[in-house]
């Protein structure tokens, strides 16, 4: 199934920004019914490709909480959830590359599949790091499920098993995505006003 690509202009008529966030929001890039429907098509696929040995999620703190919830509950398998906290960005827009555990993993994950639940992905570097670091671990797999990849700025190679968009490089918020702690709660995915991708 083809990922979808946002332009960065495809914005829905109609939708105005949240009247609490006017002031900080820019364009809309991904509408809260297109969510829905990739989470479900996402869900649909995991279903399928791990019937007979039912994954375990494990959801990136904290930006991932929104999708990981609205995921887990469209997989129609009895899967498991465990979180991981990494910090990588601090208030800054583009991950500093170097990465610590803030929470770590409850579960033994010996003989396990495992399906890493991440928001978006820009530098790859976190993420590259965090396979590194459960493949130590002896799980049976590891596989990713990105809600977002920016368009041409990954620098590290990565293999991707789910992605939800590819977006241009520019700074969204919304969907449990923040910049200082705010804007988790907007429903959509919006572009930040006079926020550079840097």
């Amino acid at each position: 199934m083809p990922t979808p690509k946002l332009s960065g202009t495809e914005v829905e008529p109609n939708i105005s920004h949240p009247q609490w966030a006017h002031e900080a929001l820019g364009d809309l890039v991904i509408s809260k019914d297109a969510l829905r429907e990739r989470v479900e098509e996402l869900g649909e696929l995991i279903t399928t490709e791990y019937r007979g040995r039912p994954p375990l999620l494990v959801g990136v703190l904290k930006g991932a909480s929104f999708f990981m919830s609205d995921l887990a509950r469209v997989i129609k398998l009895p899967i498991e959830m465990d979180f991981m906290a990494v910090a990588s960005y601090g208030s800054a827009t583009r991950s500093s590359g170097v990465v610590r555990i803030v929470k770590d993993l409850d579960v033994d994950l010996t003989e396990r599949h495992v399906v890493v639940v991440e928001d978006i992905v820009d530098s790859g570097l976190t993420l590259a790091y965090l396979q590194r670091y459960l493949q130590a671990r002896k799980p049976a797999s590891v596989e990713v499920c990105a809600l977002l990849v920016k368009q041409g700025q990954q620098r590290a190679p990565l293999e991707l098993k789910y992605v939800g968009f590819t977006i241009p490089a520019q700074f969204v918020v919304g969907y449990g995505l923040d910049v200082d702690e705010k804007y988790r709660n907007l429903n959509g995915i919006w572009c930040l006003k006079n926020k550079a991708d840097q």
